[in-house]
């Protein structure tokens, strides 16, 4: 007999064919319970397939989905008992904030019961009382909120949210990503949430898993996948990335690599007595300190971030690595 798992969603080998020969996976993934993953990358790379894989919109053509041990690889999406909420939130326009909250719970047989969810679920999300507000009434932060509420009043196991903040003006972004953090890790779900920002991955996840091309790269914490990336596109896709080859990888201490390639962060780089020549072709002042690039006598282009009067623009510079990523 099998073990049971540590990990309270399992995801093993899933894959997910097309006729035109599009092939998502095999992806196998671990997530902890109360764990929040983002699956993060570019379009086209499989994030969203994964997600309605776990809800069950989508059959799987093999592998396996489980949990706390329990197999629902083909069990149907109302019985997986996962919460989702969608990019567009898919509230009903005509129903007010209660009703659309208590949508998911419209089977329960006791009035009062669900009246005392729906209050809870909303106490949840910092909406007590907005019972009888009309959804048109809302702003886009509170919206996204009253759809987090419905998918959380039926007590779903699983919670998966779709770009959960992708229709909220940039402004609001970073405060309702830590409202979003700080609700999930109150209720203590397991959550998986799909993302094309890295920023939104590495403020609500608490580990990442990378995908392109309906392969996953790597998964791993923010730390992992920014300080020791598994190859060249999760250095590049994740965080900002200098990349060298040749005799400036060399000259930034990347001798030893397999395939002449090393990639070096921005605040890795600092200007010394050695290592790559080049001129400052620009500047641009952030603050506390500037991003500076530089154009090498090779001709390429890489960013120093350095103290803001670190160099001048026109200034023949050396460039010295305090750290290179190489495989």
């Amino acid at each position: 007999m099998t073990p049971p798992s540590t990990a309270f969603l399992q995801v093993q080998a899933i894959e997910k064919r097309w006729s035109d020969g599009v092939v998502i996976g095999p992806i196998t993934l671990d997530i902890a319970r109360g764990e929040i993953l983002a699956l993060l990358g570019p379009s086209g790379s499989g994030k969203t397939t994964m997600l309605r894989l776990l809800a069950g919109f989508e059959g799987a053509d093999g592998g396996r989905i489980a949990v706390a041990d329990e197999d629902v690889t083909s069990v149907p999406p109302a019985r997986r008992r996962f919460g989702m909420v969608f990019q567009h939130y898919a509230l009903f326009p005509h129903l007010d904030v209660g009703d659309n909250v208590g949508f998911g719970l419209a089977g329960s047989r006791e009035r009062g019961a669900v009246a005392t969810k729906i209050a809870q679920a909303l106490t949840l999300v910092d909406l007590a009382g907005f019972e009888r507000r009309k959804v048109h009434e809302l702003s886009g932060g509170q919206q996204q909120r009253v759809a987090l509420a419905r998918a959380l009043a039926p007590e779903p196991r699983v919670l998966l949210l779709d770009e959960p903040l992708s229709n909220l003006d940039p402004a609001l972004r970073e405060r309702t990503r830590h409202e979003l953090r700080a609700v999930i890790k109150r209720v203590d779900i397991t959550t998986v949430f799909v993302t094309h920002e890295q920023e939104e991955a590495f403020d609500l996840g608490d580990r990442i898993a990378v995908l392109n091309q309906g392969r996953l790269e790597q998964a791993g914490t923010p730390d992992e996948l920014y300080e020791r990336p598994a190859n060249l596109f999760v250095a590049t896709f994740v965080g900002r990335a200098n990349v060298f080859h040749g005799a400036a990888a060399k000259a930034l201490g990347g001798a030893a690599t397999r395939n002449g390639v090393v990639v070096v962060r921005p605040e890795r780089l600092r200007f010394g007595h050695a290592g790559v020549p080049g001129i400052v072709r620009e500047r641009r002042y952030t603050g506390a300190a500037a991003f500076f690039v530089v154009e090498g006598d090779d001709h390429e282009r890489f960013e120093v971030l350095a103290e803001p009067d670190a160099a001048q623009v026109g200034e023949r510079v050396y460039v010295e690595a305090t750290r290179v990523i190489a495989w």
